[in-house]
């Protein structure tokens, strides 16, 4: 077994260890095909319940799939990188040809990037009431609801919520039209030049999991978004992102 093994982990853990450090390795390959609980178990000199437990925990993690009457496999990982500053330059969105910034990264990482949304009022929650300043918790808000899919695999969820007043500077926001997107659509109503994430991360709860379609036992990036502008912040979104279809690539100067 790995060396990155502790003798006090179960078994079924050492055992997991063991084969993600293989597909890491590249022993074992996206698309591969593992052994039978039978031929694990006589590896490792284990019973099948523990061979299973293993297989069990590399599957929560979404290293590996089940396919009935076949076996079970390594999965492709489909992930895609975010670039936390650039991401947001003007010349993605507001440029010759203006893009919605997911589009624009995922094109340039050579991915399908397709997008499901529609506009609805909600009452506002928490954490939208804490960000912006002209909304109480409670208060109806717009909220526009997305989600996206990389090549064909749903990756994130994305709720941008904004004030009704917000909402009434601009028919084309609610509708979500027009060129460059939503960050295009805010600067149309007030200039953005400020825009705040914070970053967590966490297990999804069962109404997120649906929607993600996510694998059990993988977690998500929670990314809270505000678009600071000469008005104030006027939108605060929401991201529920795959972790394990996700890799956050930050490049900044170093500040004084």
């Amino acid at each position: 077994m790995s060396d990155e093994t502790t003798d006090a982990r179960p078994l079924q853990v050492r055992i997991a260890d063991d084969l993600r450090n293989q597909i890491r390795r590249g022993d074992l390959n996206p698309g591969d095909k593992l052994p039978t609980l039978n031929t694990i178990a006589a590896e490792y000199g284990v019973s099948m319940m523990v061979a299973r437990r293993s297989i069990d925990l590399l599957r929560q993690e979404g290293i590996l799939s089940s396919r009935k009457g076949s076996g079970t496999y390594v999965r492709e990982q489909k992930q895609v990188r975010r670039y936390g500053i650039q991401r947001y330059s003007k010349s993605v969105w507001a440029g010759a040809k203006p893009q919605p910034l997911l589009s624009a990264e995922g094109a340039e990482q050579g991915k399908a990037v397709e997008q499901e949304a529609q506009t609805s009022q909600v009452p506002a929650p928490v954490f939208v009431a804490e960000r912006l300043p002209d909304v109480n918790v409670g208060d109806l808000v717009y909220v526009r609801k997305r989600v996206t899919k990389l090549d064909g695999t749903i990756n994130q969820s994305a709720d941008s919520y904004f004030s009704l007043g917000t909402g009434e500077r601009s028919p084309a926001l609610i509708a979500g039209e027009g060129a460059g997107g939503h960050i295009a659509r805010i600067n149309a109503i007030s200039p953005v030049h400020e825009v705040q994430e914070e970053i967590s991360t966490r297990m999804p709860t069962g109404p997120e999991a649906g929607r993600l379609q996510i694998p059990p036992g993988t977690p998500i990036f929670e990314v809270i978004r505000t678009y600071h502008t000469d008005d104030g912040p006027l939108d605060v979104a929401q991201f529920l992102i795959r972790g394990d279809m996700a890799v956050f690539d930050y490049k900044f100067a170093v500040p004084d």
